[in-house]
């Protein structure tokens, strides 16, 4: 057995310690390094897919999201709200309507949405203008928060979804917000008012008209003397 040098022990001497003690400085020092300004922890991170699923009849919806607004706003009530994703089927499908718990309707432009048969790909409804409007929103939304959407299908069904609201920058700073709608053109009292004094105007003078257009009496032919 081989004899161990008692003085060398005692003379301070302990690799073992002093490599743990510069690991247990160096190691910190590393992650205040990291925790930087420019360090990713300190840094938003959108997610890098939205919501995805495989229904049982086929439909596969990939990077579901809806888009919000800029970073530290909010869309507020009453407004809009862009949805986007990527849907692909086993079979033909069509895409009928979309309901959401924090809009009043959603609306598809251009109507229902044909979805072929996976052999034909996906259909992508990645932007930059959203098909998928949100409209009336219930509730002020801002990134990080998410937003239930059931999608009807015509032969799959209803999906339901949890979708993240994805702030309007980073990658998705090129995407378009809804368009506004355009209000409605609606006659004014006066015009109203007018255009019914045009009618009874009218009908007055067709009436005066027929009365001065029929015989009067005086007018009638007088029998001639008999001889």
């Amino acid at each position: 057995m081989p004899r161990i040098n008692r003085r060398w022990l005692h003379s301070g001497h302990r690799p073992l310690k002093t490599a743990a003690l510069v690991c247990a400085v160096a190691i910190p020092a590393l992650a205040g390094c990291e925790a930087g300004a420019n360090a990713p922890a300190l840094q938003f991170h959108p997610a890098a897919n939205g919501a995805a699923t495989v229904a049982a009849g086929g439909i596969t919806i990939n990077d579901a999201f809806v888009l919000g607004p800029a970073p530290n706003q909010t869309l507020p009530a009453g407004g809009q709200a862009g949805v986007f994703l990527s849907i692909t089927s086993a079979n033909a499908d069509q895409l009928e309507s979309v309901s959401a718990d924090k809009a009043a309707s959603v609306r598809l432009t251009g109507g229902p949405i044909n979805v072929p048969a996976a052999a034909d790909g996906a259909v992508n409804l990645t932007g930059p203008v959203p098909r998928i409007i949100l409209t009336g929103l219930n509730t002020p939304l801002m990134g990080g928060q998410t937003v239930a959407v059931t999608f009807h299908f015509a032969n799959a069904g209803d999906i339901s979804l949890d979708l993240p609201i994805e702030p309007h920058a980073y990658e998705y700073a090129t995407l378009a917000p809804p368009p506004k709608p355009t209000p409605t053109a609606t006659a004014s009292p006066s015009t109203s008012a007018s255009t019914k004094a045009g009618k009874k105007s009218a009908k007055k003078s067709g009436a005066h008209a027929s009365a001065t257009g029929s015989a009067s009496p005086g007018s009638s032919a007088s029998p001639s003397p008999t001889p």
